[in-house]
């Protein structure tokens, strides 16, 4: 309440919001180098990718602490500094996620990578996207309610067919595969997949929280 009060008299610093922006493209950036990751048969490709994506986590890994920064040193803030925390972290803990799936690619060299990765790689990019989608509209928030929400929801739905993508291929898995460390290379990779969704999806669940706060 305070901090909707003071903001009657006082400007709020916008910069929050390029910086959320500029971390979705990290995103973004990110699970299209994942995407090739899961699709190419070359090991060293896919280590060169992997450092790729290594680059776009270090890189959203200095825009959410420049966001904690601004924090410090910013009176006024669009929203609860709890939130603004909180949706940096996540954003940033997505990033992670998909840097731990090409490291897992790249270190376990798995002998093939099965289409059920490609689909769960495809998903992490279309909920990045959605984030993206999230990250644009958040200056305008009472206007961009409705629309935030839908995409919030997408986040959702997103998370829900990658869990079924995950379920049927592990189902598929111990049905299959005889190599155990095979099997256990393939779960690992895309069990790092399948959790950045979740991931995801919490950033709309903090979202939704803003919204109903200030929206």
């Amino acid at each position: 309440m305070n901090n909707s009060f003071f903001s009657r008299f006082a400007p709020k610093e916008a910069k929050f919001f390029p910086l959320f922006q500029q971390l979705s493209v990290v995103l973004v950036t990110a699970s299209d180098l994942l995407i090739e990751c899961v699709k190419t048969e070359s090991h060293e490709q896919q280590s060169e990718l992997y450092k790729k994506i290594k680059d776009q986590e270090r890189l959203g890994d200095k825009l959410s602490h420049q966001v904690f920064d601004e924090l410090n040193t910013t009176f006024i803030t669009p929203f609860d500094r709890e939130d603004i925390h909180n949706l940096a972290t996540y954003m940033d803990d997505v990033a992670d996620g998909i840097n731990s799936s090409g490291k897992r690619i790249a270190l376990y060299k798995p002998k093939i990578i099965p289409d059920n990765a490609v689909q769960l790689a495809s998903l992490v990019k279309e909920a990045s996207v959605c984030i993206g989608k999230i990250a644009d509209e958040l200056d305008s928030l009472k206007n961009s309610a409705e629309k935030i929400k839908t995409y919030c929801k997408e986040l959702h739905d997103i998370e829900n067919k990658a869990d079924d993508v995950y379920e049927n291929f592990v189902i598929k898995l111990f049905e299959e595969e005889k190599d155990s460390i095979e099997l256990f290379k393939l779960k690992e990779i895309l069990y790092e997949m399948e959790r950045t969704t979740d991931i995801a999806e919490h950033v709309g669940k903090i979202v939704k929280t803003i919204i109903v706060k200030y929206a």
